[in-house]
Protein backbone atom coordinates (compact mmCIF):
# COMPACT_ATOMS: atom_id res chain seq x y z
CA UNK A 1 0.00 0.00 0.00
CA UNK A 2 1.17 3.59 -0.99
CA UNK A 3 0.56 6.26 1.88
CA UNK A 4 -0.06 9.69 0.34
CA UNK A 5 3.51 11.46 1.33
CA UNK A 6 5.89 8.91 -1.44
CA UNK A 7 6.49 6.41 0.77
CA UNK A 8 5.74 2.35 0.57
CA UNK A 9 5.77 2.45 4.13
CA UNK A 10 2.72 2.42 6.08
CA UNK A 11 3.94 1.93 9.61
CA UNK A 12 7.68 1.95 11.54
CA UNK A 13 8.99 -0.74 13.85
CA UNK A 14 10.62 1.40 17.36
CA UNK A 15 12.86 -1.29 18.51
CA UNK A 16 13.49 1.12 21.39
CA UNK A 17 16.10 1.59 23.98
CA UNK A 18 17.80 -1.65 23.93
CA UNK A 19 16.95 -5.32 23.11
CA UNK A 20 18.11 -7.02 25.66
CA UNK A 21 15.12 -9.19 27.95
CA UNK A 22 16.68 -8.95 31.14
CA UNK A 23 16.63 -4.89 30.72
CA UNK A 24 13.22 -4.29 29.28
CA UNK A 25 11.47 -4.76 32.82
CA UNK A 26 13.90 -2.58 34.71
CA UNK A 27 13.59 -0.06 32.00
CA UNK A 28 10.15 -0.04 31.72
CA UNK A 29 9.42 0.70 35.22
CA UNK A 30 12.63 3.26 35.22
CA UNK A 31 10.96 5.39 32.08
CA UNK A 32 8.21 4.96 33.78
CA UNK A 33 8.74 6.27 37.03
CA UNK A 34 10.93 9.39 35.02
CA UNK A 35 7.53 10.26 33.28
CA UNK A 36 5.67 10.24 36.35
CA UNK A 37 8.01 12.42 38.13
CA UNK A 38 8.73 15.10 35.00
CA UNK A 39 4.65 15.15 34.61
CA UNK A 40 4.31 15.99 38.70
CA UNK A 41 7.15 18.33 38.47
CA UNK A 42 6.51 20.82 35.62
CA UNK A 43 2.69 20.90 36.33
CA UNK A 44 3.75 21.41 40.16
CA UNK A 45 6.15 24.09 39.19
CA UNK A 46 3.16 25.85 36.79
CA UNK A 47 0.47 25.39 39.37
CA UNK A 48 2.56 26.88 42.35
CA UNK A 49 3.28 29.70 39.56
CA UNK A 50 -0.11 30.47 39.16
CA UNK A 51 -1.31 30.40 42.56
CA UNK A 52 1.62 32.71 43.77
CA UNK A 53 1.30 36.35 42.91
CA UNK A 54 5.04 36.83 43.78
CA UNK A 55 6.00 34.35 41.58
CA UNK A 56 4.05 36.09 39.05
CA UNK A 57 7.74 38.27 37.11
CA UNK A 58 9.40 37.56 33.94
CA UNK A 59 12.09 34.85 35.54
CA UNK A 60 9.01 32.66 36.57
CA UNK A 61 6.85 33.77 33.56
CA UNK A 62 9.50 31.79 31.26
CA UNK A 63 10.29 29.30 33.76
CA UNK A 64 6.71 28.40 33.68
CA UNK A 65 6.67 28.08 29.70
CA UNK A 66 9.87 26.12 30.12
CA UNK A 67 8.09 23.52 32.41
CA UNK A 68 4.70 23.91 30.07
CA UNK A 69 7.40 22.79 26.95
CA UNK A 70 9.14 20.23 28.87
CA UNK A 71 5.81 17.93 30.23
CA UNK A 72 4.93 18.47 26.46
CA UNK A 73 7.86 17.29 25.51
CA UNK A 74 8.12 13.96 27.91
CA UNK A 75 4.48 13.33 26.83
CA UNK A 76 5.38 13.71 23.16
CA UNK A 77 8.43 11.16 23.61
CA UNK A 78 7.80 8.88 26.97
CA UNK A 79 4.56 7.11 26.38
CA UNK A 80 5.22 6.27 22.58
CA UNK A 81 8.77 4.53 24.07
CA UNK A 82 7.46 2.47 26.78
CA UNK A 83 5.87 0.12 24.87
CA UNK A 84 8.64 -1.24 23.13
CA UNK A 85 10.09 -2.39 26.68
CA UNK A 86 6.89 -5.04 27.00
CA UNK A 87 6.32 -5.76 22.92
CA UNK A 88 6.73 -5.18 19.33
CA UNK A 89 6.51 -1.02 19.19
CA UNK A 90 4.65 -0.24 15.90
CA UNK A 91 3.64 3.21 14.93
CA UNK A 92 2.21 4.35 11.50
CA UNK A 93 3.75 6.43 9.33
CA UNK A 94 1.34 9.11 10.29
CA UNK A 95 2.22 8.89 13.58
CA UNK A 96 5.82 9.02 13.21
CA UNK A 97 5.56 12.24 11.40
CA UNK A 98 3.17 13.85 13.49
CA UNK A 99 5.95 12.82 16.63
CA UNK A 100 8.51 14.03 14.51
CA UNK A 101 7.04 17.58 14.02
CA UNK A 102 6.11 17.93 17.95
CA UNK A 103 9.33 17.06 19.05
CA UNK A 104 11.03 19.28 16.81
CA UNK A 105 8.72 22.32 17.79
CA UNK A 106 9.36 21.69 21.83
CA UNK A 107 13.01 20.89 21.38
CA UNK A 108 13.64 24.56 19.45
CA UNK A 109 11.16 26.18 21.97
CA UNK A 110 12.99 24.80 24.69
CA UNK A 111 16.41 25.90 22.88
CA UNK A 112 14.85 29.62 23.21
CA UNK A 113 13.17 29.30 26.59
CA UNK A 114 16.74 29.03 28.10
CA UNK A 115 18.20 31.92 25.49
CA UNK A 116 15.29 33.96 26.66
CA UNK A 117 16.03 33.32 30.69
CA UNK A 118 19.94 34.04 30.65
CA UNK A 119 18.97 37.45 28.96
CA UNK A 120 16.41 37.91 31.71
CA UNK A 121 19.33 37.26 34.29
CA UNK A 122 21.81 39.12 32.36
CA UNK A 123 19.35 42.29 32.55
CA UNK A 124 18.83 41.93 36.02
CA UNK A 125 21.77 41.82 37.20
CA UNK A 126 23.40 44.16 34.88
CA UNK A 127 20.79 46.91 34.54
CA UNK A 128 18.50 46.43 37.56
CA UNK A 129 17.42 49.96 37.58
CA UNK A 130 16.13 49.20 34.18
CA UNK A 131 15.03 45.91 34.57
CA UNK A 132 11.00 46.63 34.60
CA UNK A 133 11.21 48.87 31.85
CA UNK A 134 13.02 46.34 29.55
CA UNK A 135 11.49 43.07 30.58
CA UNK A 136 8.04 44.68 30.18
CA UNK A 137 5.21 42.42 30.39
CA UNK A 138 4.69 43.51 26.36
CA UNK A 139 8.07 42.28 26.07
CA UNK A 140 8.08 39.15 27.47
CA UNK A 141 5.05 38.78 25.61
CA UNK A 142 6.80 39.50 22.18
CA UNK A 143 10.02 37.02 23.02
CA UNK A 144 7.87 33.97 23.88
CA UNK A 145 5.59 34.84 20.67
CA UNK A 146 9.05 34.33 18.99
CA UNK A 147 10.47 31.48 20.74
CA UNK A 148 6.80 29.77 19.42
CA UNK A 149 6.98 31.27 15.50
CA UNK A 150 11.13 29.82 15.54
CA UNK A 151 9.88 26.19 16.93
CA UNK A 152 7.06 25.81 14.63
CA UNK A 153 9.29 27.45 11.66
CA UNK A 154 12.19 25.03 12.66
CA UNK A 155 9.42 21.81 12.91
CA UNK A 156 7.94 22.86 9.23
CA UNK A 157 11.55 22.39 7.70
CA UNK A 158 12.53 19.12 9.28
CA UNK A 159 8.60 17.76 8.92
CA UNK A 160 8.58 19.17 5.20
CA UNK A 161 12.00 17.72 3.90
CA UNK A 162 11.43 14.29 5.44
CA UNK A 163 7.72 13.88 3.84
CA UNK A 164 9.50 14.02 0.46
CA UNK A 165 11.82 11.27 0.97
CA UNK A 166 10.25 7.53 0.02
CA UNK A 167 10.68 4.81 2.40
CA UNK A 168 10.65 1.86 0.29
CA UNK A 169 11.44 -1.74 2.34
CA UNK A 170 13.08 -0.89 5.45
CA UNK A 171 10.67 0.05 8.39
CA UNK A 172 12.73 -0.54 11.66
CA UNK A 173 13.89 2.48 13.57
CA UNK A 174 16.88 1.72 15.58
CA UNK A 175 15.77 4.12 17.97
CA UNK A 176 13.03 4.52 21.08
CA UNK A 177 11.23 7.66 19.01
CA UNK A 178 10.90 8.67 15.48
CA UNK A 179 14.20 10.77 15.39
CA UNK A 180 15.88 12.66 12.28
CA UNK A 181 19.27 10.51 11.68
CA UNK A 182 17.92 6.87 12.33
CA UNK A 183 14.99 7.81 9.68
CA UNK A 184 17.52 9.34 6.85
CA UNK A 185 19.23 5.95 7.59
CA UNK A 186 15.89 4.25 6.23
CA UNK A 187 14.85 6.65 3.05
CA UNK A 188 15.37 4.96 -0.35
CA UNK A 189 16.20 8.11 -2.56
CA UNK A 190 18.42 11.19 -1.89
CA UNK A 191 18.72 12.73 1.37
CA UNK A 192 21.64 15.10 0.93
CA UNK A 193 18.56 18.27 1.56
CA UNK A 194 17.10 16.77 4.67
CA UNK A 195 21.46 16.63 6.03
CA UNK A 196 21.74 20.12 4.91
CA UNK A 197 17.83 21.19 6.60
CA UNK A 198 19.85 19.70 9.90
CA UNK A 199 23.07 21.29 9.56
CA UNK A 200 21.07 25.01 9.01
CA UNK A 201 18.41 24.53 11.22
CA UNK A 202 19.90 22.88 13.98
CA UNK A 203 23.49 25.10 13.51
CA UNK A 204 21.06 28.32 13.70
CA UNK A 205 18.88 27.01 16.87
CA UNK A 206 21.74 25.31 18.68
CA UNK A 207 24.69 27.95 17.71
CA UNK A 208 22.90 31.05 17.89
CA UNK A 209 21.29 30.74 21.47
CA UNK A 210 24.59 28.69 22.43
CA UNK A 211 26.41 32.11 21.93
CA UNK A 212 23.73 34.34 23.23
CA UNK A 213 23.40 32.45 26.74
CA UNK A 214 27.51 32.57 26.29
CA UNK A 215 27.53 36.23 26.04
CA UNK A 216 24.98 36.88 28.49
CA UNK A 217 27.02 34.85 31.01
CA UNK A 218 29.96 36.67 30.61
CA UNK A 219 28.87 40.40 30.64
CA UNK A 220 27.29 39.01 34.29
CA UNK A 221 30.51 37.09 34.97
CA UNK A 222 32.19 40.65 34.38
CA UNK A 223 29.65 42.46 36.51
CA UNK A 224 29.93 40.23 39.52
CA UNK A 225 33.63 40.63 39.68
CA UNK A 226 33.30 44.10 40.95
CA UNK A 227 30.42 43.52 43.32
CA UNK A 228 30.30 42.61 47.02
CA UNK A 229 31.29 39.13 48.33
CA UNK A 230 27.36 39.47 48.97
CA UNK A 231 26.31 40.55 45.91
CA UNK A 232 28.85 37.75 43.94
CA UNK A 233 26.71 34.94 45.88
CA UNK A 234 23.28 36.25 45.51
CA UNK A 235 24.16 36.86 41.77
CA UNK A 236 25.46 33.11 41.62
CA UNK A 237 23.09 31.43 43.34
CA UNK A 238 20.59 33.19 40.82
CA UNK A 239 22.43 31.62 37.66
CA UNK A 240 23.91 28.73 38.81
CA UNK A 241 20.53 26.55 38.28
CA UNK A 242 20.18 28.16 34.56
CA UNK A 243 23.76 27.05 33.65
CA UNK A 244 23.18 23.41 34.55
CA UNK A 245 20.03 23.50 32.83
CA UNK A 246 21.80 24.96 29.57
CA UNK A 247 25.01 22.84 29.96
CA UNK A 248 22.84 19.49 29.84
CA UNK A 249 20.93 20.68 27.35
CA UNK A 250 22.88 22.52 24.82
CA UNK A 251 25.81 19.59 25.22
CA UNK A 252 23.94 16.81 24.63
CA UNK A 253 22.20 19.06 21.72
CA UNK A 254 24.86 19.30 19.96
CA UNK A 255 26.87 15.86 20.97
CA UNK A 256 23.60 14.46 18.94
CA UNK A 257 23.12 16.70 15.75
CA UNK A 258 26.29 18.71 15.36
CA UNK A 259 29.23 15.90 15.64
CA UNK A 260 30.30 13.84 12.26
CA UNK A 261 28.19 11.05 10.95
CA UNK A 262 30.14 8.66 13.06
CA UNK A 263 29.72 6.42 16.12
CA UNK A 264 27.39 4.02 17.33
CA UNK A 265 23.31 4.15 17.45
CA UNK A 266 23.82 3.43 21.44
CA UNK A 267 25.51 6.40 22.00
CA UNK A 268 22.91 8.70 19.63
CA UNK A 269 20.39 6.94 21.89
CA UNK A 270 22.07 7.61 25.04
CA UNK A 271 22.81 11.21 24.08
CA UNK A 272 19.29 11.57 23.03
CA UNK A 273 18.15 10.52 26.68
CA UNK A 274 20.04 13.04 28.37
CA UNK A 275 18.11 15.90 26.48
CA UNK A 276 14.61 14.47 25.87
CA UNK A 277 13.81 12.87 28.61
CA UNK A 278 16.27 13.31 31.39
CA UNK A 279 16.29 16.92 31.28
CA UNK A 280 12.62 17.49 31.54
CA UNK A 281 12.41 15.51 34.43
CA UNK A 282 15.25 17.61 36.07
CA UNK A 283 14.29 21.47 34.63
CA UNK A 284 12.02 21.55 37.74
CA UNK A 285 14.05 20.50 40.53
CA UNK A 286 17.30 22.05 39.19
CA UNK A 287 15.38 25.47 39.86
CA UNK A 288 13.43 25.31 43.08
CA UNK A 289 16.17 23.32 45.28
CA UNK A 290 18.07 26.18 46.00
CA UNK A 291 15.24 28.82 45.00
CA UNK A 292 14.10 31.15 48.00
CA UNK A 293 10.91 32.02 46.46
CA UNK A 294 9.90 28.72 45.34
CA UNK A 295 9.93 27.57 48.89
CA UNK A 296 8.33 30.61 50.32
CA UNK A 297 5.40 29.47 47.82
CA UNK A 298 5.38 26.24 48.80
CA UNK A 299 4.86 26.97 52.31
CA UNK A 300 2.45 29.52 51.54
CA UNK A 301 0.46 27.48 49.31
CA UNK A 302 0.32 24.59 51.66
CA UNK A 303 -0.56 26.73 54.61
CA UNK A 304 -3.81 27.63 52.44
CA UNK A 305 -4.29 24.28 52.14
CA UNK A 306 -3.88 23.36 55.54
CA UNK A 307 -6.12 26.15 56.80
CA UNK A 308 -9.18 25.64 53.92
Amino acid sequence: MISGNNSLVTEFVLLGLTQQPELQLPLFLLFLGIYVISVLGNLGLMILIILNPHLQTPMYYFLFNLSFVDLCYSTVIIPQMLPSFVKQNIISYAECMAQLFFFCFFVIDECYILTAMAYDRYVAICKPLLYRVIMSPQVCLRMMVGVYVMGFVGAMAHTGSMLRLTFCAGNVINHYMCDIPPLLKLSCTSTSINELMVFIVVGVNVIVPSLTVFVSYTLILCNICIRSTEGRSKAFSTCSSHIIAVSLFFGAASFMYLKPSIGSQDEDKVATVFYTIVGPMLNPFIYSLRNKDVHTAVRKTLKKRVLT
